[in-house]
């Protein structure tokens, strides 16, 4: 399978989305500073598609060549488009949010303050919420005694897009040197859901006091949904040692993996108020019946699994310490598929283009991985539908 490099490509993908809308070795602690160097692009605004936006149905996998949209990213982490301005990264180690512009131009349009980035901590997990005309980011990352989601309006299109002023949304949520979670996504209610890593402190995954070992979910503003399962907590799922990846079937169904600890990675359906067993079971072999199951499970060497994006009825997953992409038929856990083995190295990120095609990013500059030529990279990944 060949890999070409193409700024009309980055164009393509930017057009499609406009039209349809696991643990790392310790590392030195660095606190990060905000100064944004010069910038330069030009583009045109646009609204931002999310996960859930997902029209298609049916199995897909990938097909054909992977097309390499930007390279020499520094420990890439999250991919967030912005219509069409382009992509969004953050990188982890830098704590700097780049834009991947439709020329396939790559530039800095702002850095997080107070980012410490040691262990699996950093600058993690971003989301785009459009709200009429105003955009804004939204940053899951570590600091000196927590981890914490901010967010900042998105200011001026093309050469001139920029991160305004942080607001916080929730803070002291439990961190550690790893399980610190990271992944944030706006649901098909219009919600922030985030995924927070146990912190180390396993036992507590199961209290809902803790805000450690769960998916939470608020509004955007940071209060909690009079609808939540557990009232007056952010907390929507428990149970949970370190989840990553979340998204959304067309349907509503939500997804989430998770990071086992040595014997099973998991692939879990996730259901308001649910209790995923984490530190008492790990995967499926338990008929203890106060748990979920989860729907599929990998050995921790094969996956170490990342972020998730859904297309049609397959959920892609990203694959770590695996090394490759995974696919999932949800009505069938046992259907997996796996592409890219050994091709690409670490796979950090997924996420949905919203025409059938997928983005990823690899991760092989985090210091855990194999640098090669280039890395890190951003690619999209040309998919078609499958007869299962």
């Amino acid at each position: 399978m060949s890999v070409r490099r193409t700024a009309t490509a980055l164009a393509a993908a930017a057009v499609s989305m406009l039209v349809l809308s696991g643990c790392d070795s310790p590392r030195p602690e660095r606190t990060v500073s905000t100064a944004t160097p010069p910038v330069v692009a030009t583009a045109s605004p646009s609204p931002t598609p999310t996960e859930s936006a997902n029209p298609l149905a049916g199995p897909y996998s990938p097909t054909g060549d992977l097309t390499a949209l930007a390279n020499d990213l520094d420990a890439p982490w999250s991919i967030a488009p912005v219509g069409a301005d382009g992509i969004l990264i953050s990188e982890r180690d830098s704590a700097q949010i780049v834009l991947i512009d439709t020329a396939g131009q790559k530039r800095v349009i702002g850095g997080v303050g107070g980012v410490t980035a040691t262990g699996e901590g950093g600058l993690l997990g971003i989301a785009v919420q459009s709200a009429g005309t105003e955009r804004r980011l939204f940053a899951y990352f570590t600091t000196a005694d927590d981890n914490r989601v901010v967010s900042f309006p998105l200011t001026g299109t093309g050469a001139s897009l920029a991160l305004g002023a942080a607001a916080e949304v929730i803070t002291g949520l439990p961190k550690a040197s790893n399980h610190n979670g990271g992944r944030i996504a706006f649901g098909p209610d219009g919600l922030l859901y985030i995924t927070t890593g146990d912190a180390n402190q396993r036992d507590r995954a199961q209290d809902v006091a803790y805000l450690g070992g769960k998916i939470l979910r608020l509004d955007a503003s940071g209060s909690v949904p009079a609808d939540n399962p557990f009232a007056g907590s952010p907390v929507y799922s428990l149970g949970h040692r370190n989840p990553q990846g979340i998204a959304w079937r067309a349907d509503g169904t939500m997804f989430a993996a998770e990071f086992g600890q040595d014997t099973w990675d998991e692939l879990n359906v996730i259901d308001p108020g649910a209790n995923y067993g984490w530190p008492d079971v790990e995967g499926t072999d338990s008929s203890d019946t106060r748990f979920v199951a989860p729907i599929a499970q990998w050995a921790t060497d094969d996956a170490s699994p990342s972020g998730i994006a859904v297309i049609g009825d397959t959920v892609f997953m990203a694959g770590l310490g695996g090394e490759r992409l995974w696919t999932i038929d949800p009505a069938s856990g046992a259907q997996t598929r796996e592409f890219f083995s050994g091709q690409l190295g670490r796979i950090r990120d997924v996420y949905s283009a919203g025409d059938g095609s997928l983005l990823l990013i690899t991760n092989n500059t985090d210091g855990r991985g194999e640098p090669r030529p280039g890395d890190d990279t951003l690619y999209r990944v040309t998919l078609a539908p499958t007869s299962g």
